[in-house]
């Protein structure tokens, strides 16, 4: 990316299950100019899930050797073998059509996201209120085993001290005011 930067970035960072994903579908609806960077992982495709739409799927090979050209703004291998990380044509793709980015994406990535690019990127730290209502989350979308929601919940503990080092922390304690409060900062923030 060379030059001037063409637009803002709204970052969403959250441990798995507090919700972001569904305040991101919100900020996109809000009228707010704009559009969801999409990421790509090396994880399998879950039922409905759409290449190109949900997620770039890569093959780990594939994924590492993207990596290895320089094609990502930050990546990481979330668990062992799963790698996720942000495309620089994404960015490119959004901009070049005239809106803001919206991310999506773990802790460290919104960390390294908010790094790259300084005051020109809002980041929110999307918090449950609590670890216990986060396990309750993801054992309700029926996604884990038991070995997978221990895994995540264990990256939540270290992954919620991080909220200080973001721009605003948003508790989902209610959906529908954590919604209200996201739109808020992000209009707030785009319009400045």
């Amino acid at each position: 990316m060379s030059g001037r930067m063409a637009g803002k970035c709204v970052i969403c960072s959250a441990p798995s299950g507090a919700g972001k994903t569904t305040i991101v579908h919100h900020l996109l609806q809000a009228g707010l100019g704009l559009a969801f960077s999409i990421s790509a992982t090396s994880r399998p495709r879950r039922p409905n899930e759409v290449d190109g739409r949900d997620y770039y799927f890569l093959d780990q090979e594939e994924f590492l050797q993207r990596v290895h050209a320089g094609a990502f703004l930050e990546w990481e291998e979330v668990y062992p073998g799963r790698y996720y990380g942000t495309l620089r044509s994404e960015l490119e793709r959004i901009w070049t059509g005239g809106h803001h980015a919206i991310f999506d994406v773990d802790v460290k990535g919104g960390m390294q996201l908010k790094k790259t690019f300084g005051g020109n990127a809002l980041a929110l730290f999307i918090r449950p209120p609590s670890l216990e209502t986060l396990a309750e989350r993801l054992v309700k979308r029926g996604t884990e085993t038991e070995a997978s929601l221990k895994v995540r919940l264990e990256k939540a503990t270290i992954e919620l001290q991080a909220g200080p080092r973001f721009d605003a922390v948003v508790v989902n304690d209610d959906l529908q005011r954590a919604c209200h409060e996201a739109e808020e900062r992000a209009r707030e923030f785009l319009n400045g």
